[in-house]
């Protein structure tokens, strides 16, 4: 039913962008435009609000954006604004993951944001409602709604429901582990096209609490998100009255002019932390964090982020390390109760806005934990005392590493290291069973600049599951790991090869130690034969010397400060919500 009150609001386009476009006889072109679209007088005198989602039919995390486009546009069109729906690129890890493909992961995350940036700009619309549903794309619309700082709703379009094989829940994780199974000769050729044909049965992002989950319990944490909009799955039709709200919601924004950078703020950060780790969540997050919040001005970094990690209970038993899947956190209450437990320890700042124009704490004062279910512990019963990601530092991390330690029994690791210079041989090394059990294997030349991209290595991990060996050996790459995997595997490494960090200055053989316990990350070399072979090091040449992939390579930041590609809000001399 439309709002009679929203409809009776009045805005003063004077104060908004949209002016620009729809205020007074110069723009009489641009309103004829407009005219040409079937918009109304009406219409065009009330407020633009952009509808941006992520929509493509690369992959079904994505497939089921438009349809809660079209519920988000009424929920604006009611409450007194005129939508204005536009779309953006996704390029989605699970097609891209284990090729050259994904090295165009992260770069996506910029392009995404860079891309609503200027179409918000250069149509000067007045808000934003976000839709996003792959890994990149939840953070990357994030950021640009930070960095527009107009009034914001962010909506996760949902995760896939799950997967059965031979009576289990499977995952698309499951499919890339079995490739190593089948590899190693413990899985036949029919069952692997079984298990393919039935993983992935919906609409709808990976199901495990992996990337897009993460980061969709991230959009609440941080209150850029409805309470409880992240749950439900794709196919559901509840997510459209979540989407219809959301469209109510930021008009409601508009008209308090409450702005993304009054919601996050840095305790809003670090409850978004909080929440990562509380849910075993994906090592991602220590790259999205810091690079939210660097578009709202505020300086926090890989070591904030693991700080956090470290002092938080672990309390979701979720996949990859756990036992269950999305559906099954939506099915006894999904992110409000890891919330609630959280704000009950008082593990939570509860007095941060959110977009609901009400606090965290008053979002969530009804919420009753369910008693009757081990998806979730209560904070003060958690599965672990730590989160289930920790950061790293030593002699071959200086600037810092991340390993999720959920579901792990071992938490030290000693061994030699075993080279590779890009993802593809240590993939080959792997299901041609060139290692051995206690190698380190160490793929490097993945960073940021030295991939260019900083891929993901979810093809090899999985591999290694499926020969079997997942416990057997430690992986470190300065480039990134998919939140599905799972054991002694190391990421983020700075500084990075290409720029000559010790991971590129490492021969196969130097004896590795790692100690997540301790958080520490080091090689058994004296400063003395590290500078001497940094001295004798030479910077490499990558593939990719035009395109976008350079035009990243030359722009690119260190990883621990969250692979940005431009200044921040810290150099801002304007912000374009007051142009």
């Amino acid at each position: 039913m439309p709002d009679a009150a929203g409809k009776n609001r009045k805005f003063d386009k004077a104060k908004l962008p949209s002016r620009h476009t729809t205020v007074g006889p110069e723009h009489a072109p641009h309103r004829s435009y407009y005219y040409a679209m079937g918009l109304t007088e009406e219409q065009i005198n009330q407020p633009f609000v952009g509808v941006a989602t992520c929509w493509n039919e690369a992959a079904p995390c994505n497939i089921a954006l438009s349809r809660q486009a079209q519920s988000a546009k009424k929920g604006v069109a009611d409450t007194g604004g005129t939508p204005r729906e536009f779309t953006t690129i996704t390029v989605t890890d699970g097609i891209a993951m284990g090729h050259e493909g994904m090295k165009s992961s992260l770069v996506s995350r910029e392009v995404i944001a860079d891309s609503v940036e200027l179409t918000m700009r250069g149509h000067c619309y007045d808000a934003l409602v976000g839709l996003a549903g792959c890994d990149k794309s939840l953070p990357g619309m994030m950021m640009v709604m930070l960095r527009l700082n107009v009034p914001s709703v962010f909506m996760y379009g949902g995760t896939i429901l799950p997967g059965k094989f031979k009576g289990k829940d499977v995952t698309v994780v499951d499919v890339f582990e079995a490739v190593g199974q089948h590899a190693a000769g413990n899985m036949s050729a029919a069952d692997l096209h079984e298990l393919e044909c039935v993983a992935c049965p919906s609409a709808g992002s990976c199901g495990g609490q992996f990337t897009a989950n993460t980061m969709a319990c991230v959009s609440e944490a941080i209150g850029l998100a409805l309470p409880g909009s992240a749950g439900a799955p794709a196919p559901y039709e509840s997510r459209d009255a979540y989407a219809e709200a959301s469209g109510r919601a930021v008009m409601d924004l508009l008209e308090k002019n409450i702005r993304p950078r009054d919601i996050v703020t840095l305790a809003a950060l670090e409850n978004a932390a909080k929440v990562v780790a509380a849910t075993g969540g994906s090592t991602n997050a220590a790259l999205h964090l810091p690079a939210m919040a660097h578009e709202a001005g505020i300086r926090f970094d890989l070591d904030d982020v693991a700080k956090i990690f470290r002092e938080t209970p672990y309390i979701a038993d979720l996949k990859p390390g756990g036992r269950y899947v999305a559906k099954d956190l939506f099915d006894v209450g999904g992110v409000p109760i890891v919330i609630k437990t959280l704000l009950d320890a008082g593990i939570l700042d509860g007095s941060c806005l959110t977009v609901t124009g009400k606090t965290l704490a008053e979002n969530h004062a009804n919420i009753v934990f369910p008693k009757d279910q081990d998806v979730v512990r209560p904070a003060s019963n958690p599965i672990t005392p730590t989160g289930g990601v920790v950061g790293l530092k030593g002699s071959l991390a200086p600037e810092g590493a991340i390993v999720k330690v959920a579901g792990m029994k071992k938490l030290t690791f000693t061994g030699p290291a075993r080279c590779f210079d890009c993802e593809e041989q240590a993939f080959a090394a792997v299901v041609e069973g060139r290692i051995k059990e206690g190698d380190v294997i160490i793929i490097r030349y993945e960073g940021p600049k030295g991939g260019p991209g900083m891929r993901e290595m979810l093809s090899t991990t999985a591999a290694l599951y499926g020969r079997g060996m997942g416990e057997q050996v430690a992986l470190i790459t300065d480039g990134r790991f998919s939140g599905a995997t799972r054991g002694f595997c190391i990421g983020h490494v700075g500084p990075e090869a290409a720029v000559g960090g010790p991971i590129g200055l490492l021969k196969d053989g130097d004896m590795i130690r790692i100690d997540a316990a301790k958080g520490t990350l080091d090689v058994d070399l004296s400063p003395a034969e590290l500078e001497a072979r940094r001295k004798a090091w030479k910077p490499r040449q990558n593939n990719y010397q035009s395109g976008a992939l350079w035009k990243f390579a030359q722009l690119v930041g260190p990883a621990y400060k969250g692979a940005v590609t431009h200044r921040g809000a810290e150099a801002e001399t304007h912000v374009y919500a007051d142009i």
